[in-house]
């Protein structure tokens, strides 16, 4: 009898372990994905941001130079920012990416901001630096989500980056070779940004003077 109850008792103890499995967590993959979609999500948003000052202060800052080599430069650089935006939207909705339309009401806020004082407040030059700066981040910027399509497998948004930096690098490194032309005007340099309009008219006056 003893020997019977033994392979029963054995028998009785195993099963339930077998039928009784406990919940898994979730899978690290996909633990990784969704932290890869909500960094692009705040990587879009300031992406908006950027392209949208870009667009805003390249031209501005242009407005105030003229036709001259930064002026040229700048609007390059403009014009690129007002097709990506054009663009992004379209791109984004095929990556699955959402949320990231998010920022541009507040980008469009601190462009305003900025418009109406800090550029009047600073010379022409660190003006111009400080566009050129922005400019920078956005490549900075565009890398960054280049780096994490990569790592995600977003085909569509990592072809898109490539394209981006393809076309604003090179009028970057413009808008940096044009910096040179301050080193040739101090006069127009040292001005502060709410006199460049007249920047033609102060010309006039100074060959006046020196005739």
């Amino acid at each position: 009898m003893h020997r019977d109850s033994h392979p029963s008792s054995t028998h009785s103890t195993s099963q339930p372990i077998r039928g009784r499995r406990k919940a898994r967590p979730a899978r690290p993959d996909q633990n990784v994905a969704n932290q890869h979609h909500e960094l692009l999500v705040g990587l879009i948003r300031e992406l908006f941001q950027a392209e949208r000052s870009a667009e805003r202060h390249a031209l501005r800052e242009a407005e105030r130079l003229g036709d001259t080599p930064p002026a040229q430069a700048l609007r390059a650089a403009s014009r690129h920012a007002a097709q990506v935006l054009r663009e992004l939207p379209a791109a984004v909705e095929a990556s699955r990416v959402g949320g990231a339309a998010a920022g541009r009401t507040l980008g469009e806020l601190l462009s305003l901001l900025r418009d109406n004082a800090i550029d009047f407040l600073v010379d022409a030059e660190r003006s111009y630096r400080a566009t050129l700066l922005g400019l920078r981040h956005g490549v900075d910027l565009v890398r960054m989500i280049q780096h994490v399509t990569d790592a995600s497998g977003d085909v569509e948004l990592g072809g898109f980056c490539a394209r981006w930096l393809g076309e604003r690098e090179p009028l970057v490194h413009g808008v940096e070779v044009a910096m040179t032309w301050f080193a040739e005007k101090p006069g127009v340099a040292i001005h502060s940004g709410k006199w460049l309009p007249n920047l033609p008219l102060l010309r006039r006056r100074r060959s006046a003077q020196h005739n």
